[in-house]
């Protein structure tokens, strides 16, 4: 028995952690449909108090919690992927013992 198949999973890995860099860059690109509305709504409304010469504290708030949203999202994707990983190769690993401990020699 050769090594775990994990190629495919390694590659969502790599990729869930360029799109958390990117979030943490502020990049719009990695963001899913309602993250990106709730982004756009806080950007326009504090576009809207900036014109009108307001404080902009709230829409700061909901911008600043759209982007963490986004960063827990994805860390909680890589950590899953991660969990899926490990379980796979250790059951390939507990295969490969169990096969080696049936036999006589």
């Amino acid at each position: 028995m050769g090594k775990p198949d994990t190629r495919r999973l390694d590659r969502e890995i790599r990729l869930a952690n360029r799109k958390l860099e990117a979030v943490r860059e502020r990049e719009m690109w990695p963001l899913n449909g309602s993250e990106r509305r709730a982004i756009f709504a806080a950007m326009a409304g504090g576009s809207y108090r900036v014109v009108r010469g307001r404080s902009t504290d709230r829409a700061d708030r909901r911008l600043e919690t759209a982007w963490s949203g986004a960063e827990t999202r994805l860390i909680a994707e890589i950590t899953a992927m991660q969990t899926e990983r490990q379980r796979i190769v250790t059951e390939a690993a507990a295969a490969r013992s169990a096969k080696k401990s049936s036999g006589w020699w």
